[in-house]
């Protein structure tokens, strides 16, 4: 009995024993080999990815640059208000003022007193050659290094050197800006050197909302990439009479202009231009010139050094419901001719002062804007029908458009001849009969009438009204009975100022 318990006990250690040994050669196996204790797995999403630009801004950038321009113009006195004795030389070294003023007048590092630049005060500075007067951006549009840019990075400059997206620098030569559109072509001097290059979108197909990638030289920081959408379209900003700018919300900035806009083809929407900043910097609100109006500008330039637009000769305004229901349009659509120019394709043509321009070779004018880009776009010497609605009634005209001047004169007035006074109580007006006879001065107006509201002034001439020409009060209150015979609610005012001619309409009075 007890030698059986002797054996069960040892057994249970012999047991025992082998267990100790087989957890002592894990944890010896564990040690030896390395292996890390077993942990949860870090935390991965799963999740849609956001599309990337990285793809496109890689094969574009390098057809993009910043362009540096210089001029050889030196400023009248180098020693103006701001140096000498009595200025900002006087000033401390390390004065705030002292250092805004020698990066303001492009001194660089230039020294300012006599023991550390060697110039005694009121001594000029040397020339030293060509001064930095703009920088901007540019793009690359052929293999052969034709690049563009904005007229106003430009414009006042003699020396033009791009900058390569790998810091590369090469001399360029201006072949020939468009200030009316504010663009400019450049060619990179650089024989046998073949460019990355990128070409122009179909801006018709740029759609409000649209992805947009701007690439440039924001601040002379060198190539700098940033993205938005396509905010708005057909933006006028007042930069001139071709405007159609597509609005972007990326962040562009100064040294932005002349650089490209693209869409996620890689393709040049619009050509950044211009920015809305009321505090100077950027707010989201960019304006890019069109890729359709930049395409045909940017040939013209390389083909010719210039633009040629047609021209049609006449001053115009827009047609307001007010115009439209005075003059018996259905729509209040057309450009408004508000008098054709003396010697001008349109005078001789036989268009007249109160014709609405409602089309152009069949294709509708929305206005007066349209109505510019449309015969802009046209060839000196190019023949197109114009449709006009006059008296009621639609005509066409033949017009073989002119060459547009640089410099436009305007018709000047020859008054003389007998005065005679007169009242248009209706129309809350005073008027006396021209000098030449040739329409109504206004001498007063009353403040309260609805004349005063559309900006009737004494000195106002009143030269027709509905196209009928007005030389006494009776013209003036025949024509308005004839359009209210005709059942309409206004008529329109011809008025010259200043040389200058516009329409007014005005209400016919009640009873």
């Amino acid at each position: 009995m007890e030698t059986n318990k002797k054996t069960r006990s040892r057994s249970r250690l012999l047991t025992a024993a082998a267990s100790l040994a087989i957890a002592s050669a894990i944890g010896l196996g564990a040690i030896t080999t390395g292996t890390a204790p077993v942990f949860a797995e870090a935390v991965s999403v799963d999740a849609p990815q956001v599309p990337s630009f990285a793809e496109v801004v890689q094969k574009v950038s390098p057809a993009v640059v910043s362009v540096q321009v210089k001029s050889n113009v030196q400023p009248a006195n180098n020693d103006g208000p701001f140096a000498g004795p009595n200025g900002f030389d006087n000033l401390p070294d390390d004065h705030p003022l002292k250092r805004f003023f020698k990066e303001f007048r492009g001194d660089g590092d230039r020294q300012w007193n006599d023991d550390r630049g060697g110039r005694k005060h009121g001594q000029k500075r040397l020339n030293r050659g060509p001064r930095p007067v703009s920088q901007g951006s540019g793009f690359f549009i052929s293999e052969d290094g034709y690049l563009v840019t904005n007229n106003h990075v430009v414009q006042d400059g003699e020396n033009f050197t791009i900058v390569m997206n790998d810091g590369k620098e090469l001399d360029a030569k201006l072949i020939g800006t468009d200030p009316r559109t504010d663009l400019a072509v450049l060619k990179a001097e650089a024989n046998g050197t073949k460019f990355t290059y990128v070409d122009f979108a179909d801006d018709a197909q740029a759609r409000v909302g649209d992805w947009v990638v701007a690439v440039g030289n924001p601040f002379g920081l060198g190539g700098t990439v940033t993205a938005g959408i396509v905010s708005a379209r057909g933006r006028d900003i007042g930069a001139g009479p071709y405007d159609d700018f597509i609005q972007i919300d990326a962040a562009v900035n100064r040294g932005n202009s002349g650089g490209p806009a693209f869409n996620l083809n890689g393709k040049v929407v619009g050509i950044n231009t211009a920015i809305f900043s009321p505090s100077g910097g950027n707010v989201g609100i960019a304006f890019a010139i069109p890729a359709s109006t930049a395409k045909q500008v940017v040939g013209d330039l390389m083909k010719n050094g210039s633009v040629e637009r047609g021209w049609l000769g006449v001053q115009i305004q827009p047609v307001t419901d007010e115009v439209a229901e005075s003059l018996g349009l259905k729509d209040a659509k057309g450009a408004l001719v508000s008098e054709p120019q003396a010697d001008g394709p349109g005078l001789k043509a036989g268009i007249k002062s109160g014709d609405v321009i409602t089309a152009v070779n069949g294709t509708n004018v929305d206005g007066p804007r349209e109505l510019a880009r449309m015969i802009g776009r046209m060839t000196p010497g190019e023949a197109v029908d114009v449709a006009l609605w006059r008296n009621g009634k639609s005509e066409t005209v033949k017009v073989t458009l002119g060459e547009l001047p640089n410099d436009q004169k305007r018709a000047s007035l020859d008054q003389s001849g007998p005065v005679e006074p007169g009242t248009l109580d209706d129309l809350g007006l005073t008027v006396t009969r021209a000098e030449d006879g040739n329409g109504l001065v206004v001498t007063d107006v009353d403040p309260d009438s609805d004349a005063a509201d559309r900006g009737i002034q004494p000195g106002d001439i009143i030269r027709s009204i509905n196209s009928v020409e007005v030389r006494d009060t009776k013209d003036v209150t025949d024509a308005m009975k004839a359009a209210s015979d005709a059942g309409r609610k206004a008529v329109l005012m011809q008025i010259s100022r200043d040389d200058n001619t516009r329409f007014v309409p005005l209400p016919i009075a009640k009873g």
